[in-house]
């Protein structure tokens, strides 16, 4: 007994024996593909797809399976040759010399040790005609769906979708291909394709019924949706409602289905489907640094107090364990309330209570606002609000120096990074502007600040990535000693420079440093994969700081560099150890390292 294998036969007594043993056992199927004319990456997809070809990956380990699965590969190699414009192919498969369509399931071989697949392409159709009908308006078909154009049934199909899509956008919820009309003209390689488009009527949004068990209620849910009912039907407009239901991150399912059967009166009712996240979610952080010490992060999140979707998030943070300052921390409280005001907007409650201790300054602060949010996309949000903030200060100017203000913060985000927690394109731009009123004598200015980040991998899909950074900060209005000093601005550290101490370079006063009321941070990165998790990054920061409300000559300026390492932890971002080394500047000297999630921006 031979049993043949891909790099020669066999022969041994003993095992043809044993073999003879198994009933309808498949010995060692030798495979071989024949398919002169096809390229190679086409060969390769048909040999990665073929169930015959694959039989071994796949466990088929008798002859009834390895002849079903010939069976099935001449329909599924005739559709590769279809998708790729041959429509006149010969496909052989013969199993052990016999071709697999001769032969019989109820008479299947005791034993198959060969397949050979054969192909003759013949030769590339290309469009007669090609033709989508009716259109809507302004609808726009593939280039690739046009006479002369090779023929491929993607082509066709994707034509098909861009015409119903078309109808659709216009307000035909219900258009569908009708009909379709392709003859293959085989002497002159030709195809001809006509689409028959059914539009359908015109139809207008009706009511959105609730189902599911969700524990938010209703009226909720219709006042965050914003389902628009009377306006003409449209894909975007129903894409939106699912967009403003996702955004609250109370539900884990959101499902808007549209009825079978418009209404009498025109419009066509939507079943709406949720299924709710679990109410409550705690999370954890962690940073280290040589100078600083750690610093521990705590947020606890209700996703639906009081059943109407409310977010209520308190944060809770301890900073500069075992560090070279005294411990301090914060607590933080924000409410946000999606189904005040209607779609796309929400208001909300923040409450701060927190203690800074640093080498420069100490101070209390505590504060109340209530504001508004407007997300123009999910991308782009602005809000604004108004409140109280009282801060208690000691710090180069003096000690136990109080102010009272009413502020009026505002806030603009523009997301286009490609990840939040590691990006490798796009931009990222943060703009705040706050107005504060003196009360109790405490002055009356501005405070604005500005981040702006940028990334591009130059077409090397994320393995080299240049990274850069510009912060920039101002007070207009009381000079630096009538202002608290939570509101001026330092630099050092890692998020601003890194390799120098933490909030080290100031405005000199006496023989203290106090906050300038002018700030300009720059970062630049370049990170390079040295496997698909581990990351090398060189680094280098400058910042400068000033006296008046805008940076100019003579401003007190420090900056640092060094390398760093990241392990990527999935969609947590990846863990981040930076060893950083002053450059210039008299703020610090020595090495400082930094270890946290995330990259520094």
């Amino acid at each position: 007994m031979q049993v043949y294998r891909r790099k020669g036969a066999i022969k041994s007594w003993f095992l043809g024996a044993a073999f003879a043993a198994i009933p309808q056992a498949v010995l060692a199927l030798e495979t071989n593909l024949s398919a002169p004319g096809l390229s190679g990456d086409l060969s390769k997809r048909i040999e990665e797809t073929s169930s015959v070809m694959t039989a071994k990956s796949r466990g088929l380990d008798t002859p009834l399976e390895v002849l079903s699965a010939a069976l099935s590969d001449y329909r599924t190699i005739v559709q590769i040759l279809y998708d790729e414009g041959y429509f006149s192919p010969s496909v052989s498969i013969k199993l052990d010399g016999r071709e697999a369509a001769d032969l019989s399931t109820l008479s299947v071989p005791a034993q198959i040790d060969r397949a050979l697949i054969a192909i003759k392409p013949g030769p590339s159709f290309t469009f007669g005609t090609a033709v989508v009908q009716p259109l809507a308006p302004q609808t726009e078909i593939p280039e690739a769906f046009a006479p002369g154009k090779l023929a491929t049934t993607g082509a066709i199909q994707r034509a098909a979708s861009a015409g119903v899509q078309g109808w659709r956008d216009a307000g035909h919820a219900k258009a569908e291909v009708a009909g379709q009309k392709i003859i293959a003209r085989h002497a002159q390689a030709r195809l001809d394709a006509q689409i028959d488009l059914a539009a359908g009527p015109r139809l207008k949004f009706g009511k959105m019924f609730i189902e599911g068990s969700s524990d938010v209620r209703p009226q909720s849910i219709e006042k965050i949706a914003g389902f628009p009912s009377g306006e003409v039907y449209s894909p975007q407009k129903l894409q939106k409602v699912g967009t403003r239901l996702r955004r609250t991150g109370t539900f884990s399912t959101v499902s808007i289905r549209e009825r079978e059967t418009p209404n009498p009166d025109g419009t066509l009712d939507f079943d709406a489907t949720f299924e709710d996240l679990p109410k409550r979610r705690l999370t954890f952080g962690l940073e280290l640094a040589s100078r600083d010490g750690l610093d521990v992060t705590a947020t606890w999140t209700h996703r639906n107090v009081f059943r109407r979707a409310q977010r209520l998030r308190f944060e809770a943070a301890i900073r500069n364990i075992g560090g070279s300052e005294d411990i301090d921390g914060r607590i933080g409280l924000r409410l946000d309330q999606p189904d005040r005001l209607g779609p796309d907007d929400n208001t909300f409650w923040s409450a701060l209570l927190e203690r800074r201790n640093t080498d420069n300054y100490d101070v209390t602060v505590a504060s109340l606002t209530y504001g508004a949010r407007r997300t123009f996309s999910d991308r782009l949000y602005a809000e604004a609000a108004a409140g109280f903030s009282f801060s208690d200060a000691d710090d180069a100017y003096g000690d136990r120096r109080k102010f009272k203000y009413l502020i009026i913060p505002t806030r603009s985000e523009w997301d286009e990074r490609d990840s939040k927690v590691s990006a490798t394109r796009g931009y990222y731009l943060d703009a705040q502007i706050m107005p504060f009123i003196g009360l109790a004598g405490s002055d009356t200015g501005i405070r604005m600040f500005f981040d702006g980040r940028g990334y591009t991998s130059f077409g090397t899909g994320g393995r080299v990535v240049l990274a850069g950074r510009v912060q920039l900060g101002s007070v207009i209005g009381p000079p630096a000693d009538g202002v608290t000093p939570d509101f001026l601005f330092f630099s050092g550290g890692a998020g601003t420079v890194r390799g120098q101490p933490y909030q080290s370079l100031g405005v000199p006063v006496g023989t203290g440093i106090a906050g300038g009321r002018s700030f300009l941070g720059l970062s630049g990165e370049v990170r390079g994969k040295v496997t698909e998790k581990l990351s090398l990054v060189g680094f280098y920061d400058y910042g400068i700081v000033d006296t008046s409300p805008f940076i100019g000559r003579g401003s007190e300026s420090h900056s640092g560099a060094g390398l760093g390492v990241r392990y990527d932890l999935g969609g947590f971002g990846p863990l981040r150890l930076d060893l950083a080394y002053p450059v210039q500047g008299d703020t610090g000297n020595g090495l400082q390292f930094y270890i946290g999630i995330g990259q520094a921006f």
